[in-house]
């Protein structure tokens, strides 16, 4: 238990009273938002309130025809003075189209001209919420016209006035504030033995801290730089590099510090980043790409961890191969659960025989795709492309691959970057067509230079401006957080000494893949056209 001593003049008294005079500031600072919060929210209430109440008022047979008329009405000002006290309106006033009051709370200014001047809207055919002052007072008024007939949108023959006083608007906010007032006083209880423990912990365990004590965390920070897979660096505002974890060290060639930032990694220098968070910067260092990411400091300097782009590469590679996959099997899934209930279906009403054709039908569609994939010898890609047919079935797209592709098993070692590149534009291919009827179709060839695959598309093609930043990372015209694949895909291609190009043909979108021979391994084949 915390026992209270008159507090000492000296740090411990200070910041006690520091930390209890901004406490205090910051409660009556929240209690003057809180109330101007509630009274804009009592007041919309209010209005709201009011506007439901007038438009109910509006489409009463009676207060129409009074309007149209323009005569008052004893039985109609009774009926209207019953519905204020049901709705709990300080007035619900009936105005014709000169705004010349039917109905009012008190008889006496029956027949006399409205006031506050806030009638233009709902005479011109629009419904309005205001704060005006009347011949009652300050209110918030829902106004809504009276349309001849009781048709929106003919002629206005009036206008309904529903309003709260503001001593309501005012009662709302007394009532929650006083609903906070036992929270705002446990606060401030609390926020005060909260100063006081702090203060004397603050004595007890920063001021009196041993060595041995500074020496454990100056080494369990060493280790937990150490342990992280990224390089990290910690700048000052005059630019030194004043901590480094081993990687960062490593790929800076820094094995000790203070070092000069501009010394070891000029173009980062350069960039002056303290100022700003950035992500996914792509910097060079001694000609290899890497990927930085900058966190400033307070009182100038930043923090960089950054990372060898290729090995960045690699893990978005692996995630792009696992979510294709799950896709793939995703639409497997489903397409033989919808086959099996059709069988299952006819079986049970003992059509037995039509049953039997669905069954030969899938059977022979299955064949007929295998005998079109009987010389594609890469065992992945064979499996990637018998899922995107199920993925297509499943998304109503026509999909083939052309009659006498072929791959031979040299290609397995690059199969990876093949399915890939297959993988993602295919995918493309289906997001272009976004359920539409329309057909892709995958040319898989072999020559002596090498391989070539097509993948086309019945899609309209890249829009203008992405064309010419195609294979630039984040072009895409699908929003943010989109253009990596095709990037990816481009990167392994000329990592491979390929190409990936892109062309209309007939009307059609046609992204082609070339890539030259595995090294020291003849390829022979003959390639497969459009």
């Amino acid at each position: 238990m915390v026992t209270l001593r008159p507090f000492r003049s000296g740090l411990q008294g200070r910041l006690v009273r520091w930390h209890l005079l901004v406490l205090c500031g910051m409660t009556v600072l929240l209690l003057g938002v809180q109330t101007a919060h509630l009274y804009r929210e009592a007041k919309g209430r209010l209005g709201e309130r009011a506007m439901t109440t007038s438009r109910i008022v509006a489409s009463l047979p009676a207060v129409v025809r009074a309007a149209g008329r323009g005569s008052q009405d004893a039985a109609l000002n009774t009926q209207v003075n019953a519905m204020r006290i049901q709705a709990g309106a300080d007035f619900i006033v009936v105005g014709d189209r000169r705004g010349i009051r039917l109905a009012h709370p008190l008889d006496d200014r029956l027949g006399k001209p409205m006031e506050g001047g806030d009638n233009v809207a709902p005479l011109s055919g629009r419904e309005a919420i205001s704060v005006a002052r009347g011949s009652l007072g300050l209110s918030v008024r829902g106004k809504v016209p009276i349309w001849a007939g009781g048709q929106a949108g003919t002629q206005v023959v009036g206008v309904v006035s529903t309003g709260y006083l503001m001593p309501q608007a005012w009662h709302l906010v007394g009532a929650a504030l006083v609903s906070l007032l036992p929270w705002v006083l446990l606060a401030l209880a609390l926020g005060t033995l909260g100063a006081v423990w702090a203060a004397r912990r603050l004595r007890a365990e920063i001021l009196n801290l041993e060595p041995e004590q500074i020496a454990a965390l100056a080494r369990q920070q060493r280790a937990v730089l150490a342990a992280l897979r990224e390089g990290v660096i910690a700048v000052d505002g005059a630019g030194q590099i004043t901590l480094a974890s081993g990687r960062a060290a490593d790929a800076l060639l820094t094995p000790s510090t203070p070092v000069s930032l501009a010394r070891v990694w000029p173009e980062l220098a350069e960039l002056h980043p303290g100022a700003q968070r950035q992500q996914n910067l792509e910097l060079r260092l001694r000609g290899q790409p890497f990927l930085v990411n900058i966190e400033p400091l307070d009182g100038g300097g930043f923090v960089a961890g950054f990372r060898n782009r290729a090995e960045v590469v690699a893990l978005a590679d692996e995630l792009t191969h696992a979510r294709g996959f799950v896709d793939v099997l995703r639409a497997q899934t489903h397409e033989y659960q919808n086959r099996l209930h059709v069988l299952s279906g006819l079986l049970q009403l003992g059509r037995h025989e039509e049953a039997l054709r669905v069954l030969n039908a899938e059977i022979r569609a299955d064949a007929e795709f295998r005998q079109l994939l009987r010389d594609v010898q890469v065992p992945r890609l064979v499996a990637l492309l018998a899922g995107k047919r199920e993925r297509a079935q499943e998304l109503g797209i026509d999909f083939q691959v052309a009659e006498g592709s072929l791959l031979s098993p040299v290609w397995e070692r690059h199969a990876d970057t093949l399915v890939t590149a297959v993988g993602n534009l295919t995918e493309n291919a289906f997001e272009v067509l976004a359920g539409q009827p329309g057909s892709v179709t995958v040319l898989i060839g072999e020559d002596p230079d090498g391989v070539q695959i097509e993948v086309e598309d019945s899609g309209p093609g890249v829009v203008a401006d992405v064309l010419e930043r195609l294979y630039t990372r984040g072009a895409s015209s699908k929003g943010e957080g989109r253009g990596y694949g095709l990037a990816g895909v481009h990167a392994r291609v000329q990592a491979l000494g390929g190409q990936l190009r892109y062309v209309r043909r007939r009307g059609r979108t046609v992204f082609q893949v070339s890539l030259p021979p595995p090294v020291g391994v003849p390829v022979s084949g003959a390639a497969v056209g459009a």
